[in-house]
């Protein structure tokens, strides 16, 4: 029964969409729209079907970028976060830090990442880094300020040291921030592949859309950004799956509020 009231819930979005696509493939066909401007949904799907091994072949690509990327940035922030944590002057001398960095556009850093390591997987995986730091890391900061102070006075009257203050009461108590943040990161982590590919790469998706409008093959175009859209909502759905797996604590808190 849940799971028809989810499918339920998702029904009006589903008969939108297919709404706006018999609209598009209606109109198009009517009022006669060059494919390179315009293509209808029709030949999207075909391009598609049609270019499905070399779709899969550039998605691969992209993938690995995405998932090293990612990688590194949930060592990187949970690492810093940690120090941050521990100490109060490291917080207040990077936080800021962290903050105007997310005024440089990664179009800005992304040129450089190339000149300095060249084109290849190196720089795509950096970008993603850097994309996905900052969610992560802010979000782990949040909640590690969020901790009850007063369980951590309890673990400390019972001799325990810093490791087990984290592990057992700080990490618990941070990990629905944390995987707030791991879902936008996720993401975003498509996109900053992306990007590193559009700026200099040797195949991804990013290359195929580009290849693609060169050539202006607008289908091929629309059915690379459709692959895009799926991949980034599989990432997404990965990290909220991820996050149950890790905290059944929290399926069973909302259950009860539900009830």
């Amino acid at each position: 029964m849940k799971k028809w009231g989810n499918t339920a819930k998702r029904l009006p979005a589903i008969i939108l969409l297919a709404a706006i696509i018999i609209f598009l493939e209606l109109v198009v066909r009517i009022a006669q729209v060059p494919g390179y401007i315009l293509p209808p949904p029709s030949e999207i799907a075909a391009a598609l079907i049609d270019n499905h091994a070399l779709l899969l072949s550039h998605t691969g690509a992209t993938l690995s970028a995405v998932v090293s990327g990612l990688a590194l940035a949930i060592v990187l922030a949970v690492s810093l976060s940690l120090a941050m944590d521990r100490w109060r002057g490291l917080k207040e001398a990077i936080y800021p830090i962290l903050v105007i960095s997310q005024a440089i556009p990664i179009f800005a850093l992304a040129p450089i990442l190339l000149i300095w390591f060249g084109v290849g997987l190196l720089p795509k995986i950096l970008i993603v880094t850097l994309v996905c730091f900052f969610p992560l890391a802010v979000n782990l900061v949040e909640g590690f300020g969020e901790v009850d102070p007063e369980a951590i006075d309890l673990m400390k009257t019972m001799k325990a040291d810093n490791w087990m203050i984290i592990r057992s009461v700080k990490l618990p108590s941070a990990m629905p921030y944390f995987f707030s943040g791991l879902k936008i990161a996720a993401t975003y982590s498509v996109l900053g592949a992306i990007i590193g590919e559009w700026l200099g790469a040797r195949a991804g998706l990013g290359i195929y859309m580009l290849r693609a409008t060169h050539s202006y093959r607008l289908s091929h175009l629309f059915a690379a950004i459709i692959v895009v859209i799926i991949l980034s909502l599989l990432m997404f759905k990965m990290a909220e799956l991820t996050g149950r797996v890790a905290m059944p604590w929290q399926k069973e808190k909302n259950n009860i509020m539900e009830g």
